[in-house]
């Protein structure tokens, strides 16, 4: 393969002599034509802003101070800016990590990406409108021809990036910049963007600079990965190498704080954060968090060195052992009590859609549509699906946040209602899955812990503040963060104070909505730790709201399948898991990205996307994506068929199979 993008000793600083800020130092690499070369790292490494550096699109006070970068044998960093507008789109283009924010709200699909085959294409008018659809067509989006006339709103996640990925690929570009393409995506659509971009790939010989934290995305598309860690790569290798024996010690806790499917022990986690780059950094970077330095790790950098044909910046990496063991210790097998603590019959939650000039009731989006389930204390109960399938709407409904439309909620053997809604909040509360938007910015952190028992009068006013350290204690988090303001804490440290503030009224039951979507396998390690301890030292109930299994496999005990506003599997976690009987469920388990190879595993493609609530299909809401569809799955939705130790699914085909 041939040589396409060349980094060597690249440097990007803010400010500038003596106080300048090194947040890429020193890192070279190279991406070959027809080539993924995956960034691997935590959050503020500056995997990032190593594509930014790539494309010349630094934020305000940033800049390349030295090295260079070469596309193509072309030197991008002496290039006017006139020029490197070219480059740009042309020579390689990027996929941002956030589409909404990404592209223009105001402004219909067709006509963006119609710009960009302007600019670089010099295609206008119909042809340029032609090639927009062709362009759509290519990355698998349905319907291209009504989608180029919709406005990046109208379009779901997974579509919105489809969509970034046609536009970056309008200048026909030799190297991709995939920044966190996946981030928070459901598994299937995850599946969808991935092979997308892996056909395009092969198809086009285009060079790919992958950038993410997922480990299972990596060993599923890359051909090398490199580590990154404060700023500089710390390992590097071809992919098989690095997923058989991570040399750096960084790169194996990685690997430890994964949750492995049957796996109940304690996940390894890595102490302390990324340093900031304010902070005076000696030596090995990594030291103040590795729990074999030295004193020369301290003080002396490390040089590469190779070991078995990988790359590794450690001074002991030939002599660490073979891998780290993680902490065996189970936790404690919560027992299922006969009674649950919280029942859930027909639970109905109906938006109506109003029109007209005296907004008049057309129709209702039945976003929670005859729900069931139940919950034992001490037991955890995940609720997973697709995003738009009514899960987060379920959480909110039974904290009656949203009033539910039909349906009886009862709580520790009391029905809740409009009068005693009051009771369900003290004994049920909910953990929010962006712990920034939920945290009230202008409190500090005690008085948002406080908050909640001065308002639901728990225990004596007295008493509070000694609860409040307590809990602060309790959630891993300083004494003194009590006096500091949410934006003051790392993500991780915000979902704990998330937690503390829900755990603050001493709650029964703990709705926790996606805790973990967005954080680093390191961070969220500490966070399920967490979430075990609790549990097993409170007696708390969970309901896991998430579309991420391998969590799902370590901290639920249940797990029930949501589908467009209905549950259809629940089960065990183990049978749901390992012996999936939906077909929408074996969907889910099949586009789990692994680091472990699967022999004879296929990703089950769905066909179009999920139905809207406002016109769901007749009969199995899922027909018309199921490839075991029949006539009966067309005209009635079906009945539970019980398979065994409680496992049931609303399935025709599994019924008629049984």
């Amino acid at each position: 393969m041939n040589a396409l993008l060349n980094v060597d000793k690249l440097v990007t600083a803010f400010g500038r002599g003596d106080d300048a800020l090194r947040v890429v130092d020193g890192i070279s690499f190279h991406v070959a034509a027809g080539e993924t070369y995956a960034l691997l790292g935590e959050s503020g490494c500056g995997k990032s802003m190593t594509a930014l550096s790539l494309m010349r699109l630094l934020p305000d006070g940033g800049h390349i101070a030295s090295g260079s970068v070469q596309l193509d044998g072309q030197d991008v960093l002496a290039l006017p800016e006139f020029d490197m507008r070219g480059v740009r789109g042309g020579g390689m283009a990027m996929i941002f990590q956030e589409p909404m924010l990404a592209l223009n709200p105001v402004i219909k699909v067709g006509t963006q990406i119609a710009e960009a085959l302007e600019l670089h294409q010099h295609l206008t008018g119909q042809a340029a409108w032609d090639a927009a659809r062709a362009l759509l067509d290519s990355v698998g989006v349905p319907d291209a021809e009504r989608r180029l006339d919709s406005y990046p709103f109208e379009l779901s996640g997974g579509l919105r990036q489809r969509v970034m990925i046609a536009m970056a690929l309008a200048g026909k570009p030799k190297l991709l910049i995939a920044d966190e393409p996946t981030t928070a995506l459901d598994v299937t659509i995850q599946a969808q963007v991935l092979e997308v971009l892996r056909q395009l790939r092969t198809e086009q010989q285009m060079g790919m600079l992958l950038i993410t934290h997922d480990l299972g995305v990596v060993a599923e598309n890359a051909d090398r990965v490199g580590v990154m860690y404060a700023g500089e790569l710390v390992e590097e290798g071809a992919r098989d190498a690095f997923f058989a024996a991570p040399k750096h010690p960084y790169s194996r806790m990685l690997f430890e704080a994964l949750p492995r499917p049957g796996d109940g022990g304690r996940l390894t986690t890595i102490p302390g954060q990324v340093p900031g780059f304010d902070n005076e950094l000696q030596g090995c970077r990594f030291a103040p968090r590795c729990p074999y330095a030295i004193a020369r790790c301290q003080s002396e950098s490390p040089d590469w060195q190779e070991l078995n044909g990988q790359r590794v910046r450690c001074h002991l990496a030939a002599e660490l052992p073979v891998r780290i063991e993680r902490e065996l210790t189970a936790h404690a097998k919560s027992t299922q009590s006969e009674e649950p603590l919280l029942q859930v019959d027909g639970l109905k939650v109906h938006f109506p859609v109003r029109r007209g000039f005296f907004q008049r009731t057309v129709g209702y989006v039945r976003a929670v549509d005859e729900v069931s389930l139940s919950i034992q204390a001490g037991r955890t109960l995940a609720l997973v699906g697709e995003s738009g399938c009514g899960k987060t709407t379920v959480g909110k409904a039974l904290l009656r946040l949203i009033e539910p439309t039909a349906g009886t909620v009862s709580l520790g053997g009391e029905t809740i209602h409009v009068n005693n809604a009051a009771t369900l909040r003290r004994q049920a509360q909910m953990v929010f899955q962006d712990p920034f938007s939920s945290l009230n910015p202008r409190m500090r952190v005690a008085d948002i812990l406080l908050e909640g028992m001065d308002a639901l009068c728990v225990g004596a006013a007295k008493d509070r503040h000694e609860v409040m350290t307590q809990l602060l204690r309790q959630v891993g988090l300083p004494e003194d963060a009590g006096g500091r303001y949410p934006h003051a804490f790392s993500g991780g440290q915000r979902q704990r104070i998330a937690i503390a503030r829900a755990l603050a009224v001493s709650p029964q039951l703990v709705i926790c909505d996606e805790p973990t979507s967005a954080l680093d396998v390191s961070v969220q390690a500490q966070i399920l730790n967490l979430l075990k301890d609790l549990q097993d030292s409170l007696g708390l109930a969970y309901l896991f709201i998430t579309h991420n299994l391998a969590v799902v496999d370590y901290l639920a005990h249940d797990v029930a399948v949501m589908y467009l506003g209905r549950i259809v599997e629940q089960g065990a976690a183990a049978d749901v898991l390992s012996s999936p009987r939906h077909p929408y469920t074996q969907a889910l388990v099949s586009a789990v990205p692994r680091i472990e190879a699967q022999t004879g595993q296929r990703i089950i493609r769905l066909a179009g996307d999920q139905p809207s609530p406002l016109n769901p299909p007749q009969g199995c809401h899922f027909h018309p994506r199921c490839s075991h569809a029949s006539e009966a799955c067309r005209q009635t939705f079906p009945d539970p068929t019980l398979l065994d130790n409680g496992h049931w699914v609303r399935c025709h085909w599994v019924a008629a199979q049984s």
